[in-house]
C-alpha cells in the first residue's frame, strides 16, 4: 500500500512539475539600430512579465535576403525557429517556397485577437491565397519631414501648424521654388542614390493614380505603364529642375535635411528617431513629419509591416503547448506595441493607436491616418523587401531619376525585365 502511495505521490508530483514547465520560445528578428534597441526591451519586459511560464530567447540575423534565405533553409531541415520576424512584403515567397506555417482564425482567437483589430489593407497584406501567415506588427511608411522655420517663412504653415499648399503637382513644385528662393539650397531632399527609397515614392505617387503594378500576373500591364510614367516624370522633374540633388546616398539624403540645406526630406518613418534624438540634443531646429502630400487623385502611400510569422519546421511539429506559447508572444506583443511606435512606426494593432499615449506621441499622431491610405507592395515572389522589383527599382527607376533615361524608356524597361523573370 506505501509503494502504491508513494508511486501515486511522485505520479501527482510529475504531473504538477509538467503543469508548470516553463516553455522556451526561439526567436529569431532582423532588427538593428533602435529598432534593435526597443524590441530588446519588449523582449526583456516580456521575459520579465512571463518568468514562471514563457522564455523568449532571441538572435538577430542579418536583414534582407540573408535573413530570408537562412530561414528558408533551415525550416526545409527543420531547425528554424518558433517564432521570426517577417515582412509582410515577402509573404508570397515564403508561402511559395513552403517556409511559413498558417495561422488561423481559431489561433488568433485563442490570444485575443481578430482581424478587425488591424487596418483592412494591412490585415489584407497579411495573407496569401486568402490563407493569413503572418500577424502584422507594425505599419511603416514613407512620409514627408519638414523644417518648420523655413516652411513658415515661404508662407506654408497653415493655422493649425502644418503645411499646406503641397497637394497637387503644380502647387508641390511651386512650395519647392519659394523655398529655394527663401534661402533653401534644396526644396526637397531624396535618397536617389538607389532603387529602394525610389521605389516608395513611386510606387506612393502610382498608389494615388490607383495605378496596379502586377494584374493578372502582368507587370504594368495597359495603362498602368502611362501611370508609372507620370509618377516617375514627378520625382524627375525635382532632379532636372534643381528642387532636389541627383544621385544622393542615403547618409547624404538626411544630412541634406538635417544640416538646413534641404526644407523637406522624404524618408521612412524609421528616420523620426534620428530627428528626435537630435532635436533633443539641441542640434536640429523645429521639425515635423506628415503623410506624404496627394499628388494625383487622392492619398496613397507605399508602407509595409514588420510581423510576426511562425515557420514551417519539416519533421518538427509544434506541441499545442509550444503553440500556445508562441501565440501568446505574438499577442504581447501587439497588446504592447504603442511603446513600439518611439520607433516612428504606427502599431498595426489599432487599440495601440487608439490610446492617449499615441494621441500625444508626435509626429506620429500627425501622419498615423496614412493607415487608411496606405498600399503595400503587389503579392508576388518577385515582389517586397530585397526583391527582384527592388533590384529593378535600381536599374531603370533610379537612372531615370537622375536624367539618364525618359521616364517612358525606363519604365518600358522595368515592364519587360519584371514580366521577363514572370514567364
Amino acid at each position: 500500500m506505501k509503494k502504491l502511495l508513494s508511486a501515486v505521490a511522485v505520479s501527482a508530483m510529475m504531473l504538477a512539475q509538467a503543469a508548470m514547465a516553463k516553455e522556451t520560445v526561439v526567436w529569431w528578428d532582423f532588427l538593428s539600430g533602435g529598432d534593435g534597441a526597443r524590441m530588446k526591451t519588449l523582449i526583456d519586459k516580456f521575459n520579465s512579465e512571463h518568468a514562471d511560464s514563457i522564455e523568449i530567447q532571441s538572435t538577430t540575423l542579418e536583414w534582407g535576403v540573408p535573413f530570408y534565405t537562412k530561414v528558408q533553409t533551415a525550416a526545409a531541415v527543420g531547425e528554424g525557429p518558433d517564432v521570426m520576424t517577417y515582412h509582410l512584403s515577402r509573404l508570397p515567397l515564403g508561402v511559395s517556397t513552403g517556409t511559413l506555417s498558417e495561422i488561423t482564425a481559431e489561433d488568433l482567437a485563442s490570444v485575443g485577437l481578430k482581424a478587425e483589430d488591424y487596418a483592412a489593407a494591412n490585415f489584407q497584406a497579411a495573407q496569401v491565397d486568402g490563407k493569413l501567415y503572418a500577424v502584422p506588427f507594425d505599419m511603416h511608411a514613407a512620409v514627408l519631414y519638414y523644417n518648420k522655420d523655413m516652411l513658415a517663412k515661404a508662407g506654408l504653415i497653415g493655422t493649425d501648424g502644418l503645411p499646406t499648399g503641397l497637394d497637387g503637382i503644380d502647387n508641390f513644385t511651386a512650395a519647392l521654388k519659394k523655398l529655394q528662393e527663401g534661402g533653401a539650397e534644396y526644396g526637397i531632399s531624396i535618397h536617389d542614390g538607389a532603387g529602394d527609397s525610389l521605389w516608395r515614392i513611386f510606387y506612393s505617387l502610382f498608389g494615388q493614380q490607383d495605378g496596379k503594378f502586377l494584374t493578372d500576373e502582368n507587370f504594368l500591364a495597359g495603362d498602368n505603364l502611362d501611370k508609372a510614367v507620370k509618377a516617375t516624370e514627378v520625382i524627375q522633374n525635382w532632379v532636372k529642375d534643381g528642387y532636389a540633388p541627383a544621385s544622393i546616398k542615403y547618409p547624404a539624403s538626411i544630412a541634406l535635411f538635417t544640416g538646413g540645406k534641404a526644407a523637406m526630406h522624404i524618408n521612412g518613418v524609421w528616420e523620426v528617431p534620428t530627428m528626435t534624438d537630435l532635436k533633443d540634443k539641441g542640434e536640429l531646429f523645429e521639425w515635423g513629419a506628415i503623410q506624404l502630400p496627394t499628388f494625383f487623385d487622392h492619398p496613397a502611400t507605399w508602407a509595409d509591416s514588420h510581423a510576426f510569422a511562425i515557420p514551417n519546421n519539416v519533421g518538427k511539429a509544434m506541441t499545442p503547448e509550444k503553440k500556445k506559447a508562441v501565440l501568446e508572444v505574438i499577442a504581447w506583443m501587439n497588446k504592447n506595441s504603442t511603446f513600439w511606435a518611439t520607433a516612428g512606426h504606427l502599431p498595426a494593432y489599432s487599440p495601440a493607436r487608439d490610446t492617449d499615449e499615441f494621441r500625444n506621441m508626435q509626429p506620429n499622431a500627425t501622419y498615423a491616418k496614412l493607415a487608411n491610405t496606405a498600399i503595400f507592395d503587389p503579392s508576388s515572389v518577385l515582389a517586397g523587401v530585397a526583391s527582384p522589383v527592388y533590384d529593378a527599382a535600381g536599374n531603370f527607376l533610379m537612372p531615370a531619376v537622375n536624367g539618364e533615361m525618359t521616364a517612358q524608356e525606363a519604365m518600358e524597361a522595368m515592364r519587360d525585365d519584371l514580366n521577363g523573370q514572370a514567364e
